[in-house]
């Protein structure tokens, strides 16, 4: 069994938080706690992060299942800890890098490469995602039962950062060692090898997408989540018979973008 130090300790006599507690369990207030800690590293748990990292990949359901115990003992599913998104902020420079290198790009091109992967790819897209998904289980997805519960929008973007960082891996960082030598070669090789990291990197991120709003005891038919695999399989077959590569036009994308 986990803790149940909930705020039921905190509670008036009646059952309902003192106004003081309350005030401390708004969204305002926990988005202002989490963004305040971004500025002070030393009360940041950088090694769990790092923990959480490695399950990402060997076994994403224990990742969440500490979610379960956060909202136990600190009365909220999202992170309040921004050590993973610190990190994975740094992983996401250094691998960009990386693909500035592998593209031959310039100095001043990888930086520009850099603002955009960062601030519209990870930053912008993320928001984007995280606040449609948001909505969408909210709307659809919450038990009849259980209207008195909601997805948390921080919730939401934590499990796009779960989500986001295997596909960054993958596409980031394992994919530079062969776009050189195999990617890049005009053979089916070439884009079969490209592409299986692409349906890989995607596949994951719907899964880790999937394991996030399922592990939510009050929402219903989390499986449609999955459904989007389907159109993923058939574009990835298509991709083969076509002849088309998936990384050869992101590269293409990239050259574009700073130019």
């Amino acid at each position: 069994m986990l803790p149940t130090t909930s705020v039921n300790s905190l509670s008036q006599g009646n059952g309902a938080l003192s106004p003081r507690d309350a005030a401390r369990h708004t969204a305002g207030a926990k988005r202002y706690k989490y963004l305040r800690r971004i500025f002070y590293f030393r009360q940041m748990d950088f090694e769990f992060a790092m923990w959480q990292m490695l399950y990402l990949f060997t076994s994403p359901q224990r990742v969440y299942r500490n979610f379960h115990y956060r909202k136990q003992t600190k009365d909220q599913w999202a992170r309040d800890d921004p050590a993973f998104l610190v990190l994975l902020s740094i992983w996401l420079c250094v691998s960009t890098i990386g693909f500035g290198f592998v593209l031959d790009m310039e100095f001043l091109a990888t930086i520009k490469l850099l603002l955009w992967v960062v601030f519209i790819d990870c930053v912008g897209v993320g928001l984007l995602i995280a606040t449609s998904m948001w909505f969408i289980s909210n709307k659809y997805l919450v038990k009849r039962q259980s209207r008195d519960h909601d997805v948390e929008w921080g919730y939401a973007f934590d499990v796009h950062l779960n989500a986001f960082y295997p596909l960054l891996v993958i596409l980031h960082f394992i994919q530079l060692f062969f776009i050189k030598y195999i990617i890049s070669l005009e053979t089916f090789i070439g884009y079969f090898v490209g592409n299986t990291l692409w349906l890989i990197a995607i596949g994951y991120y719907i899964y880790v997408t999937f394991l996030g709003y399922s592990a939510l005891p009050f929402l219903n038919n989390t499986v449609i989540l999955l459904y989007p695999f389907a159109l993923l399989i058939l574009l990835y077959v298509l991709s083969l018979a076509l002849g088309w590569n998936f990384t050869r036009t992101l590269c293409s994308f990239y050259k574009y973008r700073v130019n």
